[in-house]
């Protein structure tokens, strides 16, 4: 099985820096990296290039104008740039540690997506990692029991790996609450008939909740990964919410609706 990790990112080199780091590290064969660049400067194109040349694997540049946040657009684009079988999607400020791909390949299954968690790190500390370099997809438990007491973790329960629990993972079938593309992974046969993200989401929010829904819709079932495939996530100041409100207004729409294919899709693109 063939994988590609699509990593959104937008004009944060630092970040992104530390999430190839991340890629990097991982223990999984035969994947690809596909970085969805929403607009970035020549910086973050350099940074990629720097990393094109160290990977073992290949690093593809996906990039668009920057024209406010269009997350569900770059990641069309992106899922068109790869034929590999499945689809893991992260963001350009989420760490993944050395098994992350490897955990999403374990737990792949037809007829199913996977949705995963995030462990949240302080403003200070994320800070810290970015100065230092602090190599953090490398940690272990009493690395991070320490930054627990030293309060630069908000909890500690995202990290816990409860492999075993396999009715746990499919408890919940049919929620699409919760589950975003920091961290979930699709068959990409099962994107393309969902016709993948819904461009008419522009602004910040819930173009992933509507991706979910739509996949809910067609038959494709919600899959935990959640105590097995964390992601360390960096802070970052609140996104502008001014569409907001219109995004849901939308999504609302969508849960009334039957269609499970986006309006605005990853067709115009193929």
């Amino acid at each position: 099985m063939r994988i590609a990790l699509i990593i959104t990112t937008y004009n944060r080199p630092g970040a992104l820096a530390a999430v190839l780091e991340g890629c990097l590290k991982q223990t999984a064969p035969n994947f690809e990296v596909i970085v969805a660049d929403d607009g970035s400067t020549r910086e973050t194109a350099d940074l990629i290039a720097t990393y094109q040349a160290r990977a073992p694997f290949a690093i593809k540049h996906v990039w668009q104008e920057d024209a406010g946040f269009r997350a569900a657009a770059i990641r069309n684009r992106a899922l068109v740039a790869t034929d590999a079988d499945y689809i893991v999607f992260t963001d350009g400020d989420c760490v993944p540690p050395p098994d992350f791909v490897a955990s999403h390949r374990r737990l792949a299954e037809r007829g199913w997506f996977l949705s995963g968690n995030r462990l949240m790190l302080t403003q200070a500390f994320s800070e810290q990692v970015l100065h230092d370099k602090l190599p953090i997809h490398l940690w272990h438990t009493r690395d991070w029991l320490q930054a627990r007491w030293r309060g630069q973790i908000e909890r500690l329960l995202p990290l816990l790996r409860l492999p075993g629990l396999r009715w746990m993972r499919k408890q919940f079938p049919r929620r699409w609450q919760g589950a975003k593309t920091c961290n979930l992974s699709v068959w990409r046969e099962d994107l393309l008939r969902v016709n993948g993200l819904d461009e008419s989401y522009t602004g910040w929010g819930l173009e992933d909740s509507d991706l979910v829904i739509r996949l809910l819709r067609a038959g494709i079932n919600n899959k935990s990964a959640r105590f097995f495939a964390p992601v360390f996530h960096l802070w970052h100041p609140e996104n502008d919410r001014s569409h907001l409100a219109k995004n849901r207004q939308r999504l609302q729409g969508v849960l009334q609706a039957t269609h499970i294919r986006a309006a605005k899709g990853m067709d115009q693109y193929l």
